[in-house]
């Protein structure tokens, strides 16, 4: 299989006069919901059902969500690791800043070893 992907054009902000350039942009060609993830996983073991798996995934989800909320970084071994990165607005001084300036929490995941190893295999396919 090959991640599928589009070709876009895009401006310069910072020279709205420059001719736009082309640039590639991934293109998702279907979905796997939790659902049937759970089913998959399920497939490969005999010990555990799709339905106790997905229990395990909706608490995962919950626990992951609670510890984010925390502040702390969530590693998954080598899945990767979760952590709430945030962008802000700037101020004049360290005294002057507040916390309404901070804007678009977002959660960051960083791949761990074999999603990286995914990464630098990936073949690709531009679709029309």
């Amino acid at each position: 299989m090959a991640v599928k992907y589009i070709v876009v054009p895009h401006g310069n902000p910072g020279n709205p006069e420059a001719p736009k350039k082309f640039y590639a942009q991934a293109k998702g060609s279907g979905e796997l919901t939790l659902r049937k993830l759970s089913k998959e996983i399920a497939e490969g073991s005999t010990t555990v059902s799709d339905t106790d798996v997905l229990a395990v995934l909706n608490d995962l989800t919950k626990i992951l969500k609670r510890h984010l909320d925390n502040g702390e970084i969530v590693r998954f071994g080598d899945f990767g690791t979760f952590q709430v990165s945030l962008t802000s607005e700037g101020a004049e001084t360290e005294e002057k800043f507040h916390p309404s300036l901070i804007k678009n929490p977002k959660v960051a995941f960083r791949p761990g070893i074999d999603l990286k190893e995914m990464l630098a295999t990936l073949k690709y396919e531009k679709v029309k």
